[in-house]
């Protein structure tokens, strides 16, 4: 049983700067402006970003203070960025917020209880009667899961319209006195942003299109891999969430993906050869060269992913819809063709789902 994906839409915030003027910005701002320029400025260029959007100003992250007033501010901009994004997911599919039967939310970038669809769906017009799934934790590996989680709730909704919600406004994380080799690198590589994706099950009217920017979710994989807790994650502690973002990232990427994907692929009868495309998250510039080893193939394979990371950034969960989107509306996929959506996260984990546009030979 397929589930059709309709829309992909990604949103960032209104506040766009040049890589430059955020090491300027962060320099000066982290441990009382006595991180080391040079190092900062180094560690920023090799993470290949261009420019980044932030939720807020820059002058403003130095007055935000603890971790009470940073939260507040995700809250009242993940509302407002992740309601945007589902509106404007329904437009592009031709549906309305009353129309949907199920919305599945994302972040790991703030704390909110009600969780943010909850106060999304207040914001919009769902329906009293919405179910909600709140995925909290999964980190950068949460858009694909997230796309997964719709396959699994529409196969018992074959009728039904399920949303995705990915907000996550990494800037507000950033903690300022904390010099470590982790914090500078997550400050030069994440970006904020949200985006939505709207999906129907085998049965509702809309899932017999032909369009190969439309493309058919056809199974997921889920893996976690043992003694790799500490690769990447959060510690919490008075200043909020301090990032854990260990060095081993690429050799565990380049250790088990590349089996994963295979066996994956076998147990649907296909071999890497099938695949004529891919929807990578951009997790930095030495993951996903760890990411072409392991998949075996060159650059080009990735080319809008990398492209997504010097525009944006990594956006953690909303990166690798960014990067949906941007397939599907810039380099549509062949029709017939398998495609394969993919991301690492905390766990350490990883996440496959097989694609297929819908035409060419069935």
């Amino acid at each position: 049983m397929s589930t059709r994906v309709l829309s992909v839409r990604g949103t960032l915030p209104e506040h766009r700067h040049r890589q430059e003027e955020i090491t300027e910005s962060l320099a000066a701002m982290l441990a009382g402006g006595t991180a080391d320029r040079g190092v900062v400025e180094r560690l920023h260029r090799n993470v290949c970003v261009e420019t980044r959007h932030t939720a807020l100003p820059l002058r403003e992250y130095a007055r935000l203070g603890d971790f009470g007033r940073a939260n507040d501010a995700f809250i009242r901009a993940g509302t407002e960025l992740g309601g945007r994004a589902v509106v404007e997911a329904l437009k592009d599919a031709g549906l309305a917020p009353a129309d949907v039967d199920c919305i599945v939310s994302c972040t790991v970038t703030g704390l909110a209880v009600p969780s943010l669809e909850a106060r999304v769906a207040a914001e919009i017009g769902l329906r009293p009667d919405v179910v909600r799934l709140p995925l909290v934790g999964l980190g950068c590996v949460a858009g694909v899961a997230g796309v997964a989680r719709l396959h699994d709730l529409l196969r018992g909704r074959p009728d039904g319209v399920a949303v995705l919600m990915s907000v996550e406004l990494c800037s507000l994380t950033l903690q300022r006195d904390d010099a470590s080799v982790a914090n500078l690198v997550a400050g030069g590589l994440f970006g904020d942003g949200a985006a939505a994706v709207v999906a129907v099950g085998p049965e509702h009217p809309l899932a017999r299109s032909e369009d190969p920017a439309q493309p058919l979710v056809l199974a997921s994989r889920s893996r976690l891999y043992p003694d790799s807790e500490r690769a990447m994650g959060w510690d919490v502690g008075p200043g909020g969430l301090r990032i854990v973002l260990d060095a081993s990232v690429p050799d565990l990427v380049r250790r088990h993906i590349g089996s994963d994907v295979r066996d994956f692929l076998a147990e649907h009868g296909l071999t890497a050869g099938d695949l004529g495309w891919y929807v990578a998250h951009p997790g930095g510039p030495k993951v996903l060269r760890a990411l072409q080893d392991a998949l075996g193939v060159g650059r080009e394979a990735l080319a809008v992913t990398w492209d997504s990371l010097r525009r944006i950034g990594n956006l953690s969960s909303a990166s690798v819809l960014h990067v949906m989107a941007d397939t599907l509306a810039e380099r549509p996929p062949r029709p017939g063709s398998y495609g394969l959506m993919l991301a690492m996260g905390p766990g350490f984990c990883s996440e496959l789902v097989l694609l297929r546009a819908p035409g060419g030979a069935e």
